[in-house]
């Protein structure tokens, strides 16, 4: 597939004004519970589905959604409760080296601070602006592999890199827009504009998006 050329200023304006009429207050697909559960489901999510994440961490959160309660649990006992979840055994080690660390260095609380996140065990860089975005509203973008097809396929942010593609939307997406570009995004790459075929005669920015052929509607 060739290079999507980059969408005009407009075009990328009218694209998120249709993604907030269609659904005003989109909503991340993991389970959560404050912003420490957040945390720790972000983590178990690499490389992991949002629902095989969900259903390992409902009992879990049940008894354990705060630092102290998930150190108490112990480092075994967490990851008999993941199993389930693909690298169970390091995301395990990782949530109780996370939680004594926010115990140590933060009162037990997650820093809405992006140094301070990154620094904490198993959070890379994407971790980090999820959690900033959802737990503390700011308007980052956590490019994932729906996100990065996305912003290259149509033409809305092209770029090599994960890194690339997330300064390139953050340049072009819209302040108004800002806050749920992030989830907007994702949710269409995951539903919409899939990777084998895009659904594109069902796509809200099928006239905007610069992907060529568009796939047809099944008959």
């Amino acid at each position: 597939m060739a290079k999507a050329s980059r969408l005009k200023p407009e075009e990328v304006e009218e694209i998120f004004r249709r993604f907030q009429a269609a659904n005003p207050d989109p909503r991340g697909e993991l389970h959560y519970v404050n912003p420490y559960s957040l945390l720790v489901a972000v983590v178990l999510s690499a490389q992991a589905t949002d629902d095989g994440v969900n259903k390992a961490t409902k009992p879990l959160f049940a008894i354990a959604d705060t630092p102290e309660k998930m150190v108490a649990l112990g480092e075994d006992t967490v990851r008999d409760a993941i199993k389930t979840i693909g690298l169970f055994r390091g995301k395990a080690k990782n949530v109780i080296l996370l939680s004594h660390q926010l115990i140590d260095k933060h009162g037990g609380e997650v820093p809405d601070d992006r140094e301070a996140l990154e620094a904490l065990p198993g959070v890379g860089r994407k971790t980090a602006n999820v959690v900033l975005n959802i737990a503390f509203g700011h308007p980052t973008i956590a490019v994932d592999t729906h996100l990065f097809r996305v912003g290259n396929r149509t033409g809305l942010a092209p770029g090599k890199t994960p890194l690339e593609v997330e300064q390139k939307l953050l340049k072009v997406v819209p302040k108004p827009y800002g806050r749920h570009a992030h989830h907007w995004l994702i949710l269409h790459g995951r539903y919409v504009c899939r990777a084998r075929k895009p659904e594109c005669w069902r796509c809200l920015m099928s006239d905007i998006c610069r992907f060529t052929p568009k796939t047809p509607a099944p008959i």
